[in-house]
């Protein structure tokens, strides 16, 4: 492991927020957000904390290049994935606030200060997100979620939430309906663009090891709302977030995002709903892998690269309903 972290002079020595940037496989992309972080972050002291998780494409060598004298740049000689990077990075931190930012965003019109003064507008809400997009400026509607439920796992597993993408009814846990505009109390705060206090970030003890990537920030949000959060997210703080980068292989990361949402029921929902809530979502890429399936057989040739991908997932099983705390 190396370690550069040289403070930025432009910057004051007791930033108010701590901008967090995980790194793996993303090299052109990681430097892209960072470019922009510091273009566009005008009116609050900052510093930036950044992981590489042991890239193979020379994000190490690029980040230790350009920013060894703007950032605290760290760089890994194993993935510890996303939770326990970002767990790491926190400990290095010094910032009233920590910023979680992923490495394949770009900041927008002064979105982090905008976040800043959000955060100073509601502090009650304990952790606070923003809007994103994607590269072409459409909308990106993964920046806030609901919590999940039997309707929404039900939903998923029927394939409701798929067809319906745009219904709040059929697809609650995307509040399909809502175009992201404006201010609203949610239930989870992505951890693209991800706001909170480093003491209650430090109370909470920061994500839970037991997820490696996906849903860590439900957990925390799930936590943080037992604790009193209650956290909101505004169209004014907006970036684009390209989604899915570090993670090329679709069955790969439907697997670890499946185990993620198998750990999360068990550690979140009741005991009298837990086994029901597990059930129907083992039923998801079952029913997804069979749905891709008859529609191959009757000439749909677009699901033919799905099947393949859906049947990859439910073969592994064994993996992802492997949870446990």
């Amino acid at each position: 492991m190396s370690l550069s972290s040289q403070q930025n002079t432009e910057l004051a020595e007791t930033p108010t927020v701590s901008i967090i940037v995980i790194s793996y496989n993303t090299c052109e992309m990681t430097l892209k957000a960072l470019e922009t972080t510091f273009a566009e972050t005008r009116e609050t002291p900052f510093e930036v904390i950044v992981i590489d998780n042991a890239s193979t494409d020379g994000s190490a060598e690029a980040l230790t290049e350009q920013y060894a004298d703007k950032a605290k740049v760290m760089c890994l000689d194993e993935n510890l994935g996303f939770a326990a990077a970002n767990n790491l990075a926190a400990k290095d931190a010094t910032g009233e606030f920590l910023l979680l930012l992923n490495p394949d965003t770009e900041v927008l019109n002064g979105a982090i200060d905008k976040l800043m003064a959000f955060a100073e507008t509601y502090p009650e809400a304990g952790i606070w997100g923003g809007r994103t997009l994607f590269a072409d400026m459409s909308l990106n509607p993964t920046s806030c979620w609901t919590n999940m439920s039997i309707w929404s796992l039900t939903s998923q597993a029927l394939g409701f939430s798929s067809m319906f993408r745009n219904s709040s009814f059929f697809n609650p846990e995307g509040m399909g309906s809502w175009d992201r505009e404006g201010i609203r109390q949610v239930d989870v705060v992505t951890g693209c663009f991800f706001l909170i206090r480093r003491d209650f970030w430090n109370s909470l003890g920061g994500f839970d090891k037991a997820f490696f990537m996906y849903a860590e920030e439900a957990d925390l949000c799930a936590r943080a709302a037992k604790a009193g959060a209650k956290p909101m997210v505004t169209s004014e703080a907006t970036i684009i977030h390209h989604g899915g980068a570090s993670e090329t292989v679709q069955s790969d990361k439907l697997v670890r995002l499946i185990k993620a949402k198998m750990t999360l029921i068990y550690k979140h929902f009741p005991a009298a709903t837990r086994g029901l809530a597990m059930w129907l979502m083992k039923l998801w890429p079952l029913s997804r892998y069979l749905a891709h399936l008859i529609l191959s057989k009757i000439g749909r040739h677009s699901s033919k690269e799905s099947v393949a991908v859906w049947k990859s997932v439910w073969d592994r099983r064994n993996i992802w309903t492997d949870v446990s705390d």
